[in-house]
């Protein structure tokens, strides 16, 4: 028996689920696999501009070694290019901090706001990323709900029962994984008064924001019920859109973002913290953030100086294509679900890669998902997986290519039809 010491924080359950098992031996078999779940960009059949990514990273400046703990000054300009493009907001480049990754950025962040023991509230339901990291680095999680109503909306009463005296930051995910929900107008004002009125942080991770599109009752640009009949690249109404956190200075914020994303490009490791707010507060905490990133100096000289390029054509040629790949399956996905005559309904969503499907309770979410695995071949995510408060979701994938994804949602609403004939 090993009786090696290691780390609490570590002490994680390792052993794998029963639906992991079930994949494992679904892929030992050969058996084919409509995998829903898929989340990987490359691996989902894009056309990435490949001269032009390759071009970017043999850069001759790449061989040399310019050790700068906020990122290199032509990296964070061409970020800051980026925010006034898409949001019209001047942002200075010192101001923003080259990170590796998105998850770095979390880390940098939870080591600047929180002593040991200190509380960040989440929402829930979200991507379960953060109950590790924070694990990681010593904090607790407190969550506060998403609540479903003819679209998400942030229940700011759960916040409030959620904040304690140790309460250092507020997380939002600006469009939601997997909700694809944005932050409305007036809890955009709620959320930043609240943080203002405790002196506390916000945090805002927004590597979905450039994949909007709404489907809102009554909102402009929006169908008036569930459809994907008219689902635009983006919104025109200023009050209606989503919009970045950046730019405030009403409370300290930090905004998070990368080209994991953006550009469909996990494998480059590349992300940014944008901070703002008011100056009393913004001024220590970029000097702290430098010192904790001059710590690690962890983003390779290659990405930042591709960056430039990278975020002109390269991040146009792949928003177009994955924007499309996302209309085109939601589509699909409706007009399926349309099919089951009210069995099933897809949940409103403003943006993001994923798509909430509520489905009959006769079976749990395991006994589905282990069902159209074993029977239909079809892998989906049960939603008790994002920390749903109550069973009856399932969370699929919207970047499968459309034939994959296309038989896959076929086989599981005919599965759930026969279940009920």
């Amino acid at each position: 028996m090993n009786r090696f010491h290691f780390s609490a924080r570590t002490d994680w359950n390792l052993k794998p689920n029963e639906l992991s098992r079930h994949v494992a031996e679904h892929r030992r078999q050969g058996r084919e696999l409509f995998d829903l779940t898929e989340s990987n960009p490359t691996r989902c059949g894009f056309e990435y501009p490949e001269e032009k990514i390759l071009g970017a990273l043999g850069l001759r400046e790449s061989l040399a070694y310019n050790p700068i703990p906020q990122g290199l000054a032509y990296a964070r300009d061409a970020v800051a290019r980026y925010y006034t493009m898409t949001t019209g907001q001047h942002i200075d480049p010192n101001h923003l901090l080259i990170t590796a990754s998105t998850s770095e950025a979390y880390s940098f962040l939870f080591r600047l706001l929180a002593e040991p023991g200190d509380h960040i509230l989440v929402p829930r339901p979200s991507y379960p990323l953060l109950e590790f990291l924070s694990r990681l680095n010593d904090v607790e999680l407190d969550p506060y709900s998403l609540e479903y109503h003819q679209g998400w909306h942030v229940d700011l009463s759960s916040m409030e029962k959620g904040l304690t005296r140790k309460t250092r930051a507020v997380v939002v995910v600006n469009p939601n994984n997997p909700t694809g929900s944005g932050i409305l107008p007036n809890e955009r004002k709620a959320l930043l008064a609240f943080c203002r009125d405790r002196e506390i942080a916000l945090v805002s991770d927004e590597v979905f924001i450039d994949f909007e599109f709404s489907d809102r009752p009554g909102l402009p640009g929006g169908p008036s019920r569930m459809s994907a009949t008219a689902i635009p690249a983006s919104l025109d109404s200023e009050t209606n859109r989503l919009r970045s956190f950046i730019g405030n200075t009403e409370a300290l914020t930090f905004c998070l973002n990368g080209i994991s994303k953006m550009l469909g490009l996990p494998q480059m490791k590349l992300a940014w913290i944008a901070s703002n707010g008011p100056s009393g507060s913004l001024a220590p905490a970029l000097e702290r953030l430098e010192v904790i990133a001059d710590t690690y100096l962890s983003v390779s000289t290659p990405i930042q100086c591709a960056l430039p390029l990278l975020l002109g054509d390269v991040r146009e040629t792949m928003r177009e294509q994955i924007l499309t790949r996302l209309r085109s399956n939601l589509r699909a996905l409706d007009q399926r679900v349309a099919q089951t005559g009210g069995l099933c309904e897809r949940l409103i969503a403003d943006g993001g890669w994923s798509a909430v499907v509520s489905v009959p309770r006769i079976l749990s979410e395991d006994e589905w998902v282990l069902r159209w695995l074993d029977l239909d071949g079809v892998l989906a995510h049960p939603g008790y997986f994002f920390d749903f408060e109550r069973e009856g979701y399932i969370v699929l994938s919207l970047i499968p290519p459309e034939p994959v994804f296309y038989e896959g949602i076929q086989r599981i609403f005919s599965r759930i039809e026969k279940a009920l004939e």
